[in-house]
């Protein structure tokens, strides 16, 4: 009777070892998120491309919607921003809808709404997704991979 006590307990205890590590692994992949919504947010772009590996892959809603690096695609927002009379961009982070962690890899899905404003007047563009891939390195998590998708 003892031994199987024990080792339902340890059993217990390993499975919240478990769920702790996982939950330690998802606060880290989305630390690297909020930073890159909060660089953006700030217009600091250091805080932002901090987040993104050397390459990464970027498809988004405005011309050309494919990018190989987060600075290229900093620099494309910013000029289509001004053209387009876009200022006072804000992203704002739901709660995570998906975090999936494979060895060094992790695929979130966050929903987000983008609020700015479009020649003075405020926007909302309303429920969007951002879905990112992640890989750990020896310099924590980067961003490798993300995709916004209007709602």
């Amino acid at each position: 009777m003892l031994k199987g006590t024990i080792a339902v307990v340890l059993v217990m205890v390993a499975a919240g070892l478990a769920v702790a590590a996982e939950n330690a692994e998802q606060a880290a992949t989305m630390k690297m998120v909020k930073q890159f919504a909060d660089g953006f947010n700030r217009a600091d772009s250091k805080t932002m491309l901090a987040t993104c590996a050397h390459q990464t892959s970027i498809i988004d809603e405005f011309p050309p919607h494919a990018w190989q690096a987060c600075a290229a695609w900093l620099n494309d927002y910013n000029a289509w921003a001004k053209k387009n009379g876009v200022t006072d961009g804000m992203v704002t982070l739901g709660d995570p809808k998906h975090i999936d962690i494979t060895g060094d890899r992790a695929y979130v899905v966050v929903p987000v709404t983008f609020t700015s404003k479009h020649n003075g007047e405020p926007m909302n563009e309303g429920s969007s997704m951002l879905t990112l891939v992640l890989q750990e390195s020896t310099v924590g998590w980067r961003i490798t991979a993300w995709t916004w998708t209007m709602g």
